[in-house]
């Protein structure tokens, strides 16, 4: 079986990868992709026996690979979060499985595909007319809690989140700092992505927040935040992200 997973966290597409192939040795990963463009480039001369697919890529929701790309090799949805529309998931893949995946669950997936494979139809014109992202909802404001005090932050306040040890605060463009109820992996599903990008496993960045930004070893990108961040935090694009990281900024 030849498989593709489209997956933007790197750590989480090589977990899945080791699971398959615990799970069977005759399972190939032909490709580990992380974004919407890299995908629709790749699918629209490769045909998998199976897809992988992350809901929330770098550079916007998976979704859209669909809308340029046409393909009949079934898919396996993955999510951190379900709020998306999961009936549709349902109605339109083999499967779906909750990060972080159980190896127990994606097992039952590959058989659940093995059963289904001779009659696997997909719709994914409905699909895009049930979730499209032009109609995403994002996150407009946050309520914090300072001392005995609770007020509101709007997100076009917000110059960037990052994740300390086992906690997320966010920073005002004023310097103010609060802390929230939310996952770094979380924000990024239910912020606009067009504003947000997570530039590391500890940064997620409002564009508004860039002051400048420098090349940096092994193709790598240094961002001046301002407000400046923790000093504990070093504000560098990461290797897997800086191509996106380029294409997310020249719009």
């Amino acid at each position: 079986m030849k498989v593709v997973i489209i997956e933007d966290e790197s750590l989480a597409a090589e977990r899945l990868e080791g699971m398959l192939k615990e799970i069977s040795a005759d399972i190939e990963v032909l490709a580990k992709i992380a974004s919407v463009s890299e995908a629709t480039s790749w699918l629209s001369v490769n045909r998998p026996d199976l897809i992988f697919l992350d809901i929330q890529l770098s550079d916007g929701l998976s979704f859209s690979i669909f809308e340029n790309v046409t393909t009949d090799a079934p898919i396996i949805f993955t999510t951190a979060y379900d709020q998306y529309a999961i009936k549709a998931f349902k109605l339109n893949s083999i499967d779906y499985l909750l990060k972080p995946v159980r190896k127990s669950e994606l097992a039952d997936s590959l058989e659940k595909y093995k059963r289904l494979k001779p009659a696997a139809s997909f719709d994914f014109e409905e699909l895009l007319r049930q979730i499209h992202p032009a109609e995403a909802s994002y996150k407009k404001r946050f309520l914090v809690q300072y001392g005995q005090k609770i007020k509101k932050v709007e997100t076009e306040e917000i110059a960037y989140f990052y994740a300390m040890e086992k906690s997320v605060f966010l920073t005002t463009g004023g310097g103010q700092t609060y802390p929230v109820d939310y996952t770094l992996e979380k924000l990024q599903e239910i912020l606009n992505p067009e504003d947000f990008f997570r530039i590391n496993r500890k940064l997620l960045i409002h564009f508004k927040s860039i002051k400048n930004m420098v090349p940096y070893s092994r193709s790598r990108i240094k961002i001046d935040l301002d407000p400046p961040g923790p000093k504990t935090i070093d504000p560098l694009v990461s290797i897997e992200r800086s191509s996106e990281f380029k294409n997310w900024m020249d719009k």
